[in-house]
């Protein structure tokens, strides 16, 4: 009778333990589970921010497309009239007068459509601070070193001054390039980056060894895997007459044929990726289609 006693005893206290154990464990299981559903909660409530942030960053670049187009236009109405003013100045005052009030209106509408652009575009931003310069290209070698690139620097010709526009357009260029090689080489790749000057242009070129440096990441030797890689005539067709796509690319495009340059991108099978903006007569571009200073 003692023996049943001290087995029915061991066997309670067994389910005690393993009554207890599924307790614990289905504590941890609901936990887990409700963790899990406030990080989908979350990441619901975020993309739908994100979502409406993009969308009322859409409808804000549609609307400032717009007023720059009507600014376009009332610029050319305002050289338009300062022509005829000019012209008529020598031949009837009256004329010239009306002229001179037209373009006074009309410079007052642009400035206001200009001040709404503004207003649109610094919506929800802190104040707006000093754009970058080509002088300043130094710091951001430096941020993008302590980012993971090993970046060197060579220039070439005697420096030109450009317009504001078109410097900012060009460190631009240099800033997502650089962007786009510690993206897609990560840390350690190295960037050769040159600036060659002439006495009406520039070509900048961004070159990365970004392929060779994933493999240095994994230990391997570039110079081996870029021997063992096997590519078609195809590939290597490809990879010289397909130009990259994607929006950052398509950017820095826009941004170059802004000012009568032309960019082009190069991907070289087993080493890396290269960016080539070419401005030609940058010195006296004015960044609108094409046409240069004194030439409209």
């Amino acid at each position: 009778m003692d023996a049943i006693t001290v087995v029915l005893a061991a066997f309670a206290g067994a389910l005690v333990v393993v009554a207890l154990a599924l307790f614990v464990l289905w504590r941890r299981a609901r936990r887990a589970a409700l963790r899990n559903e406030f990080d989908r909660s979350t990441a619901d409530r975020e993309r739908l921010d994100l979502e409406l942030t993009l969308a009322e960053q859409t409808s804000r670049l549609r609307i400032v497309r717009e007023l720059h187009e009507l600014v376009v236009h009332s610029i050319s109405v305002l050289i338009s009239h300062a022509d005829g003013a000019r012209y008529a100045a020598s031949q009837d005052p009256l004329v010239a007068a009306r002229s001179a009030a037209v373009i006074a209106d009309t410079a007052r509408a642009t400035l206001a459509d200009l001040r709404r652009v503004m207003a649109l575009s610094r919506e929800g931003e802190a104040t707006a601070g000093p754009q970058p310069r080509l002088a300043t290209v130094r710091d951001l070698f430096k941020v993008m070193r302590d980012a993971g690139l090993d970046v060197e620097f060579r220039e070439s010709g005697e420096p030109i001054h450009v317009r504001q526009g078109a410097e900012l357009a060009i460190y631009r260029i240099l800033q997502e390039s650089l962007a786009n090689a510690l993206s897609h080489g990560g840390e350690g790749t190295q960037v050769l980056v040159s600036f060659t000057w002439n006495d009406t242009g520039l070509e900048l070129v961004v070159a990365d060894d970004g392929a060779r440096a994933a493999a240095r990441r994994e230990g391997l030797d570039p110079d081996e895997v870029a021997r063992e890689r096997v590519s078609s005539q195809d590939d290597d067709l490809a990879a010289l007459t397909q130009a990259p796509t994607g929006r950052g690319l398509t950017e820095m495009r826009e941004r170059a044929e802004l000012y009568g340059g032309m960019l082009n991108t190069i991907v070289t099978p087993g080493v890396g990726f290269t960016v080539s903006a070419i401005f030609p007569a940058v010195r006296d571009h004015n960044g609108i289609e094409g046409v240069k200073l004194g030439t409209a």
